[in-house]
């Protein structure tokens, strides 16, 4: 389970749906009086609604995507807003209790179960609590009724059969309390300042639903059942499902369970809070020494600004465009070497339930709070003056008709889990759920009647002079010039008075490739069996493997892969290659600036990036079908015309280089730095991006390392995946990719000499205030690399996940989390690694790591319950089920088959390894694998710590 923070920056909100659609637009604008703007949202019909006698509501929608799967969501509408000062985190106390317990599921037999039938604890199976609901979330099988028809006994046992049992409740404390432990940091810390500014007089300020310490570790055992009681009823209660099932089959199922429900004698009232408003601009200036960055938020709330008509909808997307407008002109003023700010933007949404709000937000050098503030505020300013460019407006229409148009072609083929996501949002805003076979046309028509002059009025609108608050944060340093409150108050005042002239937008017309390079051949092709993938070989040697599928309307994934990378560079090549994917970016591609490459690809689904790794050569791609050969001439370009641009390196590096010093005061950073340069045991290529790296980079020299990694594209294979025919890609592999340069070189990676530590190694860094441990385990080694071993260590992965987060979570109260992962590579050299980490109280490290060290042992000793081997078995079938109809799971397993040099079949074939599962197995690469005379143990412990003793294993 997790917790839904109300952040502190609407940056980090999720803004309405409505408001990031794509719309189609006609730049002649018809008159808005010719549309009735009061009628209300259409509804969209494929969504069953219903509500019970009761009070229980239900929202019910088929859908085949993916196949034999559903997603349950049970929305309770109470959240922590609702408890009694005695109660503060209560009400996420209760979701973590319904997973221990239940009328007819006792202690952990939800997730046993779940985890039985194939689902993930965490992503499959999960809840969330937040200011104003908690929502529980399954996605479970639909090929049996037995699990389906189980699945709803949760559902229903959650909504009015958790039971509270006293042990049980002792244990979550523990847990619950690590959670709210692994929370705390400098982020945390200042949100906790600054939150009851924004909110002054508001209940919202003080029920963060995580609660505090010291009312988790007290509160009597009686009051998770009282708020339970109280809040947990039917009128509050929406049951969502969507999935591929018959729908009057489920309504029926809901029906007969949910109407079970009754309400309460005494019924509380179901209030939201308000958030008072507020003439004066209200100011939070607040350091912490581990802070990250320095930033400056410039916040308007006001009421909700609901959409439930006609017109509520037209207003939602006069605003969209206007904050994708601004956005775009701020991302183009970091671009210069002087830019007031190393980020900025702005945007607008739910805040909480009763205040939304509009932010201008951005990440500042640790002396440029005010000139920041100006230059966002200034920017709003030259819009209220000089109004957007007709331009500008076209771009931002292009890029929306196309994101409309993507979303109403996947209609038929879009995730269950966001239709039930949306609906559950739906269920406690009231908004409409219109469906975008709606939305399209609604938007079209809309669109047509908005102007230019309808989206520069916002720009005074947006900015009031009341509900305004000014944020500031800062990391607590002597070197860090903050503003005072008087600066803060009159930058507003000082935006409206500045000189300012017109924006000019420049653009280009010239077409990505100035001249078609010459056309190579397809000189062979080859079906490969029981796959469905094409292999066509190259004229200048290349090879390309295509999947033509129809897991998605409109999604063609593209990828290239060469061996060789950073390993085969000179020592002092390497600073200048590892950050050259950063220049590159910045830089553009052939004739086109960063900026100006963007605006070129406005209004087109088409991307293709390059990258460097240590022991190879990438290309990444998506594009629809109809932008395919966009993406290809991207591709091309990034083998033959990689660009640098000195000022937008020169602006980057400004960017990040306070980010980079701030690092040093971060625990989080300095102890992954540790790890990583530990396991590397300070190999002279293994370096810590620093500020003074940054200045190490030679341009020029980008450019050669590029051309030259990037010369032989017969050491490259490519792939194609998605909804495209073979006879439409054909011509554009020819002439994009058979024309690609070669040398035949035949590279391979080379062993730098780059290897972990033997021995038992133990690291400890003291740093941080929170009292708060991190324990890493890391095991590594060489190994057979195989795919026998690449299974079995997967698979003693899944164990330990499961076997520790029973032991250290579910037993002990000892931690929130227990992260387990494994891998297996050949590259450059046959090796393993196999992790585990856990956070916990610096003084429950020793028993902590003693019992991971005993459920090892367990392992290692070939215990394993008929139980946990079902779940292995199952959640591995399971999500091997759901990747055999996902574009991005087939490219996956293809470049790794061939990466390999391995029969693409081998990806059909898992489900025979899964039957080769057994215990023995497991105990025998436990044994392998988990050596107890070779580790490395890594702790980041509080400055104030003691060291813990060194329990034997």
């Amino acid at each position: 389970m997790h917790c839904r923070f109300a952040p502190p920056l609407l940056s980090r909100w999720t803004c309405r749906a409505l408001s990031t659609a794509g719309l189609a637009i006609t730049f002649a604008a018809a008159p808005a009086s010719g549309q009735n703007l009061t009628a209300p949202l259409p509804l969209d019909t494929a969504v069953h609604r219903g509500t019970l006698a009761n009070g229980v509501k239900f929202l019910i929608r088929r859908n085949g995507r993916p196949e034999k799967r559903a997603e349950l969501r049970l929305v309770v509408n109470a959240g922590s807003v609702q408890e009694t000062d005695a109660q503060r985190g209560v009400a996420h106390f209760v979701e973590h209790m319904a997973f221990n317990g239940t009328r007819r599921f006792p202690k952990a037999a939800i997730v046993n179960f779940l985890e039985r039938a194939g689902m993930s604890f965490g992503a499959d199976v999960n809840a969330a609590t937040s200011f104003d609901e908690t929502t529980y979330q399954l996605q479970i099988p639909t090929d049996s009724a037995y699990l389906v028809a189980t699945a709803l006994d949760i559902l229903e046992d959650w909504a009015h059969g958790v039971t509270f049992a006293p042990a049980e409740i002792a244990k979550e404390r523990g847990v619950v309390i690590e959670e709210w432990r692994t929370g705390r940091d400098a982020g945390t810390r200042v949100q906790n300042k600054q939150f009851p500014v924004m909110l002054r007089g508001s209940r919202y300020a003080d029920r963060l639903p995580i609660g505090t310490r010291e009312n988790l570790a007290a509160f009597a055992d009686s009051l998770p059942a009282a708020f339970y009681r109280d809040w947990y009823r039917p009128d509050l209660m929406t049951v969502v499902a969507v999935g591929d099932f018959d729908v009057a089959r489920m309504e029926a199922d809901i029906r007969m369970r949910f109407s079970r429900l009754t309400m309460p004698k005494r019924t509380l009232a179901r209030v939201s809070p308000t958030v008072p408003d507020h003439a004066e601009t209200l100011v939070s200036i607040e350091t912490d020494k581990e802070y990250p960055t320095s930033s400056i938020s410039l916040l308007w709330l006001y009421p909700p600004d609901s959409v439930r008509t006609r017109g509520d909808h037209r207003r939602a997307l006069i605003h969209s465009f206007f904050d994708g407008m601004l956005n775009a002109r701020l991302s183009e003023m970091t671009q210069r070497p002087d830019a007031p700010f190393a980020f900025a933007s702005a945007g607008r949404g739910a805040f909480v339930r009763t205040r939304d709000g509009f932010e201008l937000e951005a990440s500042v050098k640790d002396t440029g709070f005010v000139r920041a503030g100006l230059a966002m505020l200034g920017e709003v300013e030259r819009v209220a003056q000089f109004g957007f460019t007709s331009t500008e407006f076209e771009r931002r229409g292009a890029n929306y008709r196309r994101a409309l148009e993507q979303s109403f072609a996947e209609r038929d083929k879009s995730a269950s889990a966001s239709f039930a996501d949306s609906y559950a949002a739906a269920a406690v805003s009231g908004a409409p759920i219109v469906g975008i076979e709606n939305e399209k046309p609604l938007s079209e028509q809309l669109l047509a009647t908005i102007t230019l002059a309808d989206i520069n009025a916002v720009a005074r609108s947006s900015l009031g002079t009341t509900n305004r608050v000014v944020l500031v944060a800062a990391p607590d340093r002597p070197d860090v010039t903050l503003p005072d409150q008087t600066q803060l108050l009159t930058l507003f005042e000082r935006a409206r008075g500045t000189t300012l002239v017109a924006y000019v937008d420049s653009t280009s017309d010239a077409p990505l490739v100035p001249s078609l390079p010459t056309k190579g051949r397809i000189t062979a092709e080859r079906t490969l069996p029981e796959t469905g993938i094409l292999e066509w070989t190259l004229s200048n040697g290349a090879r390309i493997l295509l999947k033509p599928t129809d897991f998605k309307a409109d999604e063609v994934l593209f990828a290239a892969q060469s061996p060789g990378g950073i390993s085969l560079l000179r020592d002092a090549d390497v600073p200048t290659a590892e950050l050259s994917d950063y220049v590159l970016s910045a830089g553009g591609l052939g004739s086109f600036n960063a900026i100006a490459l963007g605006k070129k690809l406005s209004g087109l689904r088409a991307w293709a990036e390059a990258s460097l790794g240590d022991v190879g050569e990438r290309l990444s791609g998506t594009a629809s079908a109809r932008d395919l050969p966009t993406m290809f001439q991207l591709a091309w370009l990034r083998f033959t015309a990689p660009r640098v641009d000195a000022p937008a390196w020169d602006a980057f590096k400004n960017q990040v280089r306070t980010i980079l010093e701030n690092q040093k005061s971060s625990p989080d950073a300095v102890f992954s730095d540790t790890v990583q340069l530990t396991l590397a045991q300070h190999h002279p290529r293994v370096r810590i991006v620093t500020p003074a790296m940054l200045d190490e980079v030679q341009l020029p020299r980008v450019l050669d390392i590029t051309r030259e990694r990037f010369a032989d594209a017969a050491n490259f294979t490519f792939f194609l995946v998605g909804s495209f025919s073979p006879d439409s890609v054909r011509p554009l592999v020819e002439q994009w990719i058979a024309s690609l340069p070669s040398t035949h070189a035949g590279e391979r990676a080379r062993d730098v000499g780059i290897r972990p530590p033997s021995g038992i190694v133990e690291k400890t860094v003291r740093m941080g205030i929170e009292p708060k441990a991190q324990t890493n385990f890391v095991f590594t080694g060489p190994c057979a690399y195989s795919m026998d071993t690449r299974y079995a260590l997967s698979s003693v992965r899944e164990l330990l996940d499961i076997r520790l987060r029973e032991s250290l979570r579910e037993d002990k109260g000892g931690t929130y989390g227990v992260s387990v992962n494994a891998s297996c590579n050949h590259i450059p050299y046959d090796h393993y690694s196999l992790s585990i980490g856990f956070g916990s109280a610096p003084e429950r490290t020793d028993e902590l790591t003693a019992a991971m060290w005993q459920v090892v042992r367990e392992v290692q000793s070939g215990i394993v319950s008929d139980s946990n081997m079902t779940k292995i078995r199952e959640i591995q079938l399971r999500g091997h089920e759901t990747g055999l109809r996902q574009n991005g799971s087939w490219l996956s397993a293809m470049m790794d088959a061939a990466e390999d040099g391995r029969d693409q079949r081998d990806y059909l074939r898992y489900p025979d390894r899964v039957k080769s599962l057994s215990a023995p197995m497991l105990r025998d690469a436990a044994r392998t694998y988990i050596r107890q005379d070779a580790y490395v143990r890594f702790m980041l412990l509080p400055a104030t710590s003691t060291a813990p003793s060194k329990p034997e294993p």
